[in-house]
């Protein structure tokens, strides 16, 4: 088999998807559309998936359980925060399971849902909506290729599935 044509770093990768939960909910999927384009190597998926992924031929069709910590991370309580109402600035429509944006100190932005609201509080999950859960993925390997010079230089695919300039 030609090595060119295998998932390796610097390489862009096209597969369909399914995401489900636990109990076999369909939380995400790639189906009825393009396939998912990624640049190999570079963290643009989750790095259990990555991993998994890494040596294979296009055509392949698999399934992977990836732990939490290979894939949005465990849950952590200091992500879930309370604001006073005193402080609170979003418009009164903004409402519970809600995603805002915060700003670190830093001047990142940082998306929180909205977990509750009291007349003296609002609570603020910052963990991503999966974070502490096992993903389970069905996968679908449609092409590898090198990437070209250009995605190399910016960091990501290009073309369909991928960053579109």
């Amino acid at each position: 088999m030609d090595s060119l044509n295998l998932v390796a770093k610097n390489m862009v990768v096209s597969f369909h998807y399914t995401l489900k939960d636990k109990d076999g909910q369909v939380l995400d999927s790639s189906s009825g559309s393009e396939p998912l384009a990624y640049l190999h190597g570079y963290g643009q998926i989750v790095s259990g998936l990555e991993a998994a992924l890494l040596g294979k031929a296009p055509g392949a069709q698999f399934s992977v359980v990836v732990a939490a910590q290979d894939g949005y991370g465990d849950r952590q309580d200091q992500l879930v925060i309370s604001v006073g109402k005193s402080e609170w600035t979003l418009p009164e429509t903004v409402g519970v399971g809600e995603i805002i944006e915060l700003q670190s100190p830093e001047g990142h932005v940082i998306p929180a849902r909205i977990v509750e609201m009291t007349d003296q509080s609002v609570v603020l999950d910052a963990n991503h909506p999966l974070a502490g859960e096992d993903l389970h993925f069905e996968v679908e390997l449609v092409s590898v290729r090198a990437a070209t010079q250009e995605e190399l230089s910016h960091g990501h695919a290009h073309g369909p599935g991928g960053h579109h300039h």
